[in-house]
């Protein structure tokens, strides 16, 4: 008698454990998948604003609510790689008019004050110099304009926003450099 009710609490125990690495993973599957995500910055498109191994927070929810703001920090879908993703700012909204004159982005006539690029370097052309965002469409770039450092809008064209992952909001790696980033003109 008393073995089997040993035999029976075992199998308890296995299954309570089981259940509860279960649900585990289930959590964090959806954690990952629909509230918030960790990113790892590759490369130097982001700098001075974002550099080399920065670890960052991304909200995935809000993307469900509201679109992103001009001037956010975004994890999008790498147009031309499947299964790869960069780290752009958020130039253009839906209904803008996108332009490069002389260097610097313009936003519906007006210019675009980016105060987090580098001082004196201007912004290149690759394919056109105009572009007419539609509804769900997003210009980014990143913020290092110096000539071939930022694979983004200029180059791909607008981004649906289908491809836009979550928004960055928090770096957390390095830790001298800990606090949020992103926002409208915001490191």
């Amino acid at each position: 008698m008393e073995n089997k009710n040993k035999e029976k609490e075992t199998k308890e125990n296995f299954f309570s454990f089981v259940s509860v690495f279960v649900i585990a993973i289930i959590l964090a599957f959806f954690i990952r998948s629909f509230i918030f995500s960790s990113n790892l910055v590759i490369g130097e498109s982001m700098e001075p604003t974002l550099h080399e191994r920065n670890r960052l927070i991304s909200l995935i929810f809000p993307k469900y609510f509201t679109d992103p703001k001009r001037g956010d920090i975004v994890i999008i879908d790498a147009p031309e790689e499947k299964g790869k993703e960069y780290i752009k700012r958020v130039i253009g909204i839906p209904g803008d008019n996108v332009e490069v004159i002389d260097g610097h982005f313009y936003i519906n006539g007006d210019l675009y004050d980016e105060d987090y690029i580098e001082e004196g370097i201007l912004t290149e052309i690759y394919n056109t110099d105009f572009w007419t965002l539609q509804e769900n469409e997003f210009f980014v770039a990143g913020d290092n304009r110096r000539p071939g450092k930022s694979m983004d809008s200029r180059y791909f064209g607008p981004v649906n926003k289908k491809t836009i992952r979550g928004i960055v909001k928090l770096r957390f790696w390095p830790i001298k450099e800990i606090g949020i980033v992103g926002g409208l003109n915001g490191k």
